[in-house]
């Protein structure tokens, strides 16, 4: 083993030494300083978060696993980024939390690293900044909520919402029973048991080999994730051993698999701007384009909301991400040689997998869908790329032609959306301006526009949304996002008018406004921005700095790695 980081905190006998080491005794013996690792908890609880709740008795038997294995466990509170509460959205705030954590990591005297993260930006938000300090680092999540349950039905929390609240618009549903499924929704601790982010990103950082073997879907409240938390703190001090850093289990071939897993288990498109700013802090070249050619060819084997009927619960029990795993290296979709947090192959994590519910995990010749990866689209709309998730849409608009209804930012779309006078009809296309990295600011999940008032009552469910915003992982819908570069940026969402025609074409991988070149051009030309940018603080920080979705939305002078070594010394 290579000389402790810590040791040049602690390992001294002058002033620095003495100061380093009183002010951490409080109560350790002196040996604790004599070269064991100091393993940072990185722990992101929150009351405000409830997704995190968990957090803290998971820390506890992290710190059980560190102390048997010869380590000192050190917690760190981390600002919790609670997806249900933060105005104006949680991803204004994950670069901050990112930022956060690579100061926090630097700055102290620690050898390796547990993260422990539940919901969607937590996880994402500290990998990142753990990743650019490049420590020994293993994820640990706070794991998913029980099924919901609300009058005899399991159902999906996010998902719930989303097409309750549709129910009650279209007048299928009182406001009694919205009201009534509330506490039905949410019965534990834990984040979404739907396939939305915070679940998604569990599963395919599992899949990358960044934690351990059914951290993805095990139960918040199952006592089992208390064992993994053990082990998990065994592993960290394990891998500070070994100099198993973070940038050699975060190489292409892990980004590649998350892209495969992503795609298998019918992800969020968080996922997206997510790996591609880890991926940013690593130096790998990902891109737009290696998500349709790593995932185009993968099936949908996890039947899950919103794509599908089951919950989270229902995968672990069906056999976890370990049995999905498996199928896919069994059907060829999976690089088995990709290194892991394990010290050994991704390979490992499979090797006894058993899939215990075909109906929950299926196989790859009979999936739900034989084609499930995000789509990139490119088009005169969208020159530097935008998503839709095939999966959540209703097939008959994959390929379809409509006249824009267009909403200038999301405060006109809601002061129009239910006027029964607005010019709308199924066929045609609601488009919203206002909403990528900069225009919200924070990129907020309101792609998944609700369907006006009129077309639910008539019986529409689904109709063709293009922006340049985020949806979250529980929606739904033939949602085009992330169109890039944003309005706000000036891009050619800017210059969509009422009535312009627009064509969708997910095979094709287009996405095309109907107007000439010359004339795109003159719109362009004439356009200003909508919004004043902001003056002060953080928000001006972010505006000024933040990265178009087509580059993770991460802040550009955070692409790259600080390192762990910090060479001035404070005393």
């Amino acid at each position: 083993m290579t000389e402790l980081r810590s040791a040049h905190w602690f390992g001294g006998l002058d002033r620095d030494g003495f100061i380093h080491r009183s002010w951490m005794k409080r109560g350790l013996p002196d040996d604790e300083f004599s070269g064991k690792p100091f393993i940072a908890i990185i722990n992101a609880w929150s009351e405000l978060a409830p997704c995190n709740l968990g957090l803290n008795e998971i820390a506890d038997h992290v710190k059980r696993g560190v102390w048997e294995s010869g380590g000192v466990p050190v917690e760190v509170p981390v600002m919790g980024l609670g997806e249900s509460n933060l105005r104006p959205t949680a991803m204004l705030l994950r670069n901050l939390l990112a930022m956060a954590v690579e100061e926090t990591l630097r700055a102290n005297p620690v050898d390796g690293v547990v993260l422990l993260g539940g919901c969607d930006k937590n996880t994402p938000a500290q990998l990142m900044g753990a990743a650019s300090v490049d420590l020994p680092t293993v994820v640990l999540s706070a794991g998913p909520m029980l099924n919901g349950k609300y009058r005899g039905k399991d159902v999906g929390s996010g998902t719930m919402v989303w097409k309750a609240s549709e129910d009650v618009r279209g007048g299928r549903m009182s406001v009694d029973d919205f009201m009534a499924a509330e506490s039905c929704m949410t019965r534990s601790k834990g984040f979404c048991m739907t396939m939305g982010t915070a679940s998604t990103m569990a599963c395919v950082f599992e899949g990358m080999g960044l934690s351990l073997p059914e951290n993805g879907t095990l139960p918040a409240v199952d006592s089992r994730r208390l064992r993994l938390a053990h082990l998990t703190g065994r592993r960290a001090v394990e891998m500070v051993t070994e100099d198993l850093r973070l940038s050699k289990v975060l190489t292409m071939a892990n980004f590649e698999n998350a892209i495969r897993v992503l795609a298998a288990i019918g992800g969020s498109t968080n996922a997206v701007v997510h790996l591609l700013a880890l991926a940013g802090r690593v130096g790998v070249p990902l891109t737009l384009e290696d998500f349709d050619r790593c995932g185009e060819h993968v099936p949908l084997l996890v039947d899950l909301q919103p794509a599908g009927r089951f919950l989270m619960e229902d995968l672990h029990y069906a056999g976890g991400l370990p049995a999905v795993l498996a199928e896919m290296e069994a059907g060829g979709h999976l690089d088995s040689d990709a290194p892991s947090v394990l010290g050994e192959p991704i390979s490992a994590y499979y090797a006894d997998a058993e899939c215990y519910d075909r109906e929950v995990i299926r196989r790859c010749e009979e999936p739900l869908q034989a084609n499930s990866c995000i789509a990139v689209l490119r088009g005169n709309l969208c020159p530097n790329g935008a998503i839709i998730k095939p999966a959540a849409a209703e097939p008959h608009l994959l390929v379809h032609r409509g006249r824009a209804v267009v909403f200038e930012d999301i405060e006109d779309y809601k002061a129009r959306i239910d006027d029964p006078d607005l010019d709308v009809d199924a066929d045609c296309v609601l488009v919203l301006k206002g909403c990528g990295p900069k225009g919200y600011p924070g990129f907020p999940e309101v792609g998944n526009m609700a369907l006006p008032s009129k077309l639910l009552a008539a019986g529409v469910s689904d109709m063709v949304r293009v922006s340049d915003a985020r949806m979250s992982g529980t929606a739904y819908g033939a949602v085009v996002l992330h169109t890039a570069p944003e309005s706000a940026a000036g891009g050619p969402l800017a210059a969509v008018h009422n009535g312009d025609m627009i064509a969708l074409d997910v095979p094709g991988r287009t996405l095309t406004l109907e107007i000439s070149d010359d004339e795109l051009e003159e719109r362009l030309a004439t356009w200003t921005p909508r919004e004043t940018p902001p003056e002060r603080g953080y928000y001006k920080l972010y505006v000024d700095s933040v990265l178009q979705a087509d580059r993770g939305a991460d802040f550009e002078f955070l692409v790259g790695g600080s390192g762990s070594e910090v060479t001035r010394e404070s005393h």
